[in-house]
């Protein structure tokens, strides 16, 4: 995998994480960390996050395409 791969997904796990928070605990921790001053990181971060989940949609279509190399490959020997 890329690296840019690693930290998509890096990214879309700590989203889910905090959403997980926020579901089963009511704590932002995003917000906590960047609240005050620093709100503006906050909403950066969420953006980041938000464009590393539409990003990693990408991964699916690379998926079913190494699976068919492998295929193919597997098949050759």
């Amino acid at each position: 995998m890329r690296t840019l791969d690693y930290v998509g997904l890096t990214l879309v796990s700590i989203g889910a994480l905090n959403w997980g928070l926020i579901v089963f605990f009511n704590f932002d921790l995003v917000s906590t960390l960047f609240n005050g001053g620093l709100a503006f990181v906050g909403s950066i971060i969420f953006a980041v996050v938000g464009l590393a989940g539409l990003y990693s949609l990408s991964l699916y279509g690379r998926m079913d395409y190494t699976e068919k190399i492998h295929q193919m490959h597997g098949a050759k020997r």
